[in-house]
């Protein structure tokens, strides 16, 4: 063994290494895959009835567009526009038309090309928290969301090989007038970090100057972005049954850029969807399917994943619930739907907790389960989402950080050869003997297990010694390290420059018209 269970130094030795290999640059791992088929939650023929009763939404009911060209490009594809409406009725062949031109699977670039991430297939890639309005940790408690945080959990996550993407800003820095916090906030995931990134679709010209920020960063002609995915955006429909302004546009303007449009409808049953679960994921699937037919109309093969965020609402407060049994059976479902249609499927590491306790654990653990369980390719707000996602926590990210690492350690495929049977291994120990000096496990005892940041797997009376520390204690402790330890990723100083002075003359523009 490494050092005797008993040693009294063992705390402060653990967290010596800790503190050296945060410094020390980490070879990027190789991205999970699901070694196993994901699991059913519905039949065939159930499944068909779903797919059946989201078209006949789509042709008895329609849903509201609310975006000219948008409603000019389904009428000209055969969808019936009302003159006197913004409503779209869809033909079933219309519908069907439009599966499978969308790729299975697709390389999302990053800066720096070891942090790549492959999107569908058996592929999973997780991502950040995204979109919280507020932030906490636990010396400062919850406060809204700044830059100055926000800049902090980007180098937070920078450090922690589980956060793979960044999947929108970890914390909305508010702080920062809306005219042009798009610009300060790109600039600093495309600078404090190397990791794939997400813009938000809030109306053409962020759009445009988000992809014309992510064509400097990467080096790339206009054509050369267009080729390379490199950029994503999430389009919430608005439900029950509306796509609004911004993200048709969001749609329009990624999709014919060849970057990647996740369509993801938020919807919660018994609020914005019908109180059952198969109701609920019928108009789930008919949102999401609007917008395959949007974007593979307008550009056809465009990068699109499907989103599923069907959970529940508790019906005596109206607040919504995550990480519940509902929550799961509609990831599960979703991910039927979205391997039927041919497309990646992006689905979230959600819950409702308030703070660092066992309800965040316990629901983080069951929103994984379903999502990992269904084939999740794309898991959005994997690391630090807390109270429903109205605040990101620095504490959180540092736990799901552990869970994430969990769940790729649990996908790494079984190995059962001569080597891992160990039969040497228990020829040489034999009756009432132990392993732990054997030669097999001291070949392996640094990688044979998982090795976590925040269990204590310690004895009580060593763990008395060291403090009694909680696992709020440690994941605490391990945010302050990680970011004193925080080194910036190396970007070419001509490309900052540019970017810089793209963002000095937006400025000087005015960025983005508001009405405050």
């Amino acid at each position: 063994m490494d050092e005797p269970i008993e040693s009294r130094d063992r705390p402060r030795r653990r967290g010596r290494e800790e503190r050296r290999s945060a410094r020390e640059p980490q070879a990027v791992k190789p991205q999970s895959r699901l070694p196993f088929q994901p699991v059913a939650a519905v039949s065939e023929d159930q499944l068909e009835a779903i797919h059946q009763a989201s078209l006949t939404i789509l042709e008895e009911i329609g849903m509201d567009v609310l975006h000219a060209e948008a409603k000019g490009l389904l009428k000209a594809a055969g969808a019936d526009v009302d003159p006197n409406s913004d409503r779209i009725r869809f033909d079933r062949g219309l519908i069907q038309s439009v599966i499978g031109r969308a790729p299975r699977e697709f390389t999302l670039n990053a800066r720096n090309p070891e942090r790549s991430r492959v999107i569908g297939g058996n592929a999973v890639a997780f991502c950040s928290v995204g979109s919280a309005p507020n932030v906490a940790d636990r010396a400062g408690g919850r406060r809204p969301g700044n830059r100055k945080d926000y800049q902090d959990l980007l180098r937070l996550g920078q450090s922690l090989d589980t956060v793979e993407v960044w999947g929108g800003y970890p914390v909305e820095p508010a702080d920062v007038h809306a005219s042009v916090r798009h610009l300060d906030a790109i600039y600093d995931l495309l600078t404090l970090s190397d990791k794939p990134i997400h813009a938000y679709s809030l109306g053409a010209v962020r759009n445009a100057d988000a992809l014309e920020m992510t064509r400097i960063a990467f080096g790339l002609t206009d054509e050369g972005l267009k080729a390379q995915p490199s950029l994503f955006t999430v389009i919430n429909s608005s439900s029950p049954l509306r796509l609004d302004e911004p993200m048709c546009e969001g749609i329009l303007r990624m999709s014919e850029k060849g970057q990647v449009v996740v369509l993801t409808p938020f919807t919660l049953a018994g609020a914005m969807a019908p109180v059952t679960i198969a109701g609920a994921v019928a108009q789930q699937n008919a949102e999401a399917l609007v917008g395959l037919v949007i974007a593979q109309t307008h550009a056809p093969g465009s990068p699109f994943v499907y989103g599923g965020f069907t959970s529940n609402v508790d019906m005596k407060s109206g607040a919504p619930a995550f990480g519940t049994p509902e929550y799961m059976k509609s990831a599960l479902v979703g991910g039927q739907l979205a391997r039927r249609y041919g497309l990646p499927y992006r689905s979230s590491n959600t819950n409702a907790a308030n703070t660092l306790d066992a309800q965040a654990a316990y629901e983080s653990v069951f929103s994984l389960w379903g999502a990992i369980m269904g084939g999740c390719n794309l898991l959005m707000h994997g690391a630090g989402w807390m109270e429903g996602g109205l605040h990101a926590s620095f504490e959180k990210m540092v736990l799901d950080a552990d869970l994430l690492a969990m769940v790729a350690a649990f996908l790494e495929p079984l190995k059962v050869d001569d080597a891992e049977l160990a039969l040497e291994a228990i020829r040489e120990v034999g009756p009432r003997g132990h392993f732990f000096g054997c030669a097999h496990t001291q070949a392996r005892y640094r990688t044979a297990f998982f090795a976590p940041m925040i269990s204590d797997w310690r004895n009580y009376e060593t763990w008395r010694l060291a403090g009694a520390p909680t696992a709020y204690d440690t994941a605490e402790r391990i945010y302050h390290e990680r970011l004193a330890a925080y080194v910036p990723p190396p970007i070419d100083p001509t490309i900052k420059e540019e970017l810089e002075a793209f963002v000095a003359r937006r400025k000087s523009q005015g960025g983005v018209k508001t009405d405050f």
